[in-house]
């Protein structure tokens, strides 16, 4: 098992305090610095997968306000979890971290064949990854306690979903604990 962490959306425009989801990302973000450090400890790939729009984007044409604007600091990383050299900022243009990036070949490079999915929002560009990510032939795990969705009922009904998926065990949602007890029985990669 060779995993890479994919770190969704945890970006500066999200934390505004205009943003309900700053609350949420608040809340995980503990969790998800601790899963940073132990995977730089085992020597995982770390790839922060980052909205990165145009002012003008399709996307802004529904009810979702304009955000992560391409070359604008709201669109990097929060400071919290500041990239080392080492990991990958890799922008994206649509919600999934597969779409039009070439993370596919990135990840098969590295020899990855387990993907370790967070951030936000669980119900939106965190769940597109992680079916992405089957489509390309991984297994996906998505750790519960490390991604939020606004409402947080979004994100629990969202988990409940899945957790009955019979994608199950390619795609499985377990907590940042159960994952750790994962990474203990398997060899260091470092």
């Amino acid at each position: 098992m060779k995993p890479a962490i994919i770190v969704v959306d945890m970006l500066k425009d999200n934390l505004k305090p205009e943003y309900p989801i700053s609350v949420q990302i608040r809340s995980i973000l503990p969790a998800v610095q601790r899963l940073l450090k132990m995977g730089k400890a085992r020597g995982y790939p770390i790839i922060f997968a980052c909205d990165s729009y145009l002012p003008e984007d399709f996307i802004f044409q529904g009810k979702m306000k304009p955000h992560a604007i391409q070359g604008t600091r709201g669109a990097e990383v929060i400071a919290e979890l500041s990239p080392a050299p080492e990991d990958l900022v890799l922008p994206k243009r649509r919600f999934s971290a597969f779409f039009q990036t070439g993370l596919e070949k990135i990840l098969e490079k590295q020899g990855v064949d387990v993907l370790v999915v967070v951030g936000v929002a669980t119900h939106v560009c965190v769940l597109m990854t992680a079916m992405d990510g089957i489509c390309h032939d991984f297994r996906v795990i998505v750790l519960e306690d490390c991604c939020a969705s606004h409402p947080a009922e979004t994100h629990r009904g969202t988990i409940q979903i899945y957790k009955r998926s019979p994608l199950e065990p390619l795609l499985r949602f377990i907590s940042l604990e159960e994952c750790l007890s994962l990474w203990e029985a398997a060899p260091a990669q470092g």
